[in-house]
């Protein structure tokens, strides 16, 4: 079984729709979403629709919370809280009740999946060894998916070794059969690790692998899309250079 694997799209429907074309390309069964569907873009509708389309899963980000108002604005930097702001606004009613239902985390295939940590499904962000290793003494999932960071990187641990990851580039395949994992596939939407093309990752349950992924896609046209909102102008800027 194949399953194509992303997260925080935030709006970018240009950046969604050629991860889904390229996953489809690839012949995968599931796709998967660790959340984050809207938030900074300016085509949340879009983005909804497209993941109730084509995902058998799909979690609740912190901004999908905000959004919603399961989660305090004062919470977010001035960026952010003004795209949620925007976003409540602009979306349907339909789209509200459907992210409404989400939850930040689950479980597939006996993987665990969580938006931001296991610890901290919501909100913690996982940069580093030790944070890695906490969150490892936190689930009984071997393998778990998370997003939040906006980072494409990966964390192991060995049996009686302390925890220990990267960062990751396109191509890069992990083979996830033994020890922990805990693996982000980066940001499809807004990549903040230096390559501004989307990011995903192609799991094969059977094989137990996991491969990075990059996709390029029309960023003019994402951009395009919040500057005719009114969004922050830094939210268009940011994604030519994946920062």
């Amino acid at each position: 079984m194949q399953v194509a694997i992303c997260s925080d799209i935030h709006g970018n429907r240009h950046a969604f729709a050629a991860v889904i074309a390229a996953a489809r390309e690839a012949g995968v069964d599931e796709m998967w979403c660790l959340g984050d569907l809207v938030g900074y873009g300016a085509e949340p509708d879009a983005c909804v629709a497209l993941a109730d389309e084509h995902c058998a899963l799909v979690l609740a980000g912190n901004h999908d919370l905000a959004v919603t108002g399961a989660l305090s604005l004062e919470d977010f930097s001035r960026g952010a809280a003004l795209a949620a702001r925007w976003t409540q606004q602009t979306i349907t009613p339909d789209t509200m009740e459907w992210l409404s239902e989400l939850s930040p985390e689950g479980t597939r295939q006996g993987i665990g999946l969580f938006h931001a940590s296991p610890r901290d499904p919501v909100w913690e962000y996982v940069l580093s060894n030790l944070t890695a290793e906490l969150c490892f003494d936190s689930t009984d999932f071997r393998v778990s998916f998370i997003g939040h960071s906006h980072v494409a990187l990966s964390f192991t641990r060995e049996e009686g070794e302390p925890a220990s990851g990267t960062t990751r580039r396109a191509g890069t395949e992990l083979d996830v059969s033994v020890h922990e994992w805990l693996i982000n596939p980066g940001s499809t939407g807004q990549p903040r690790d230096g390559d501004p093309r989307a990011a995903w990752l192609l799991l094969d349950i059977d094989a137990k692998t996991a491969v990075y992924q990059r996709t390029e896609y029309d960023i003019a046209g994402a951009q395009a899309a919040i500057r005719a909102a009114r969004l922050p102008d830094s939210l268009a800027e940011r994604l030519q250079y994946g920062q």
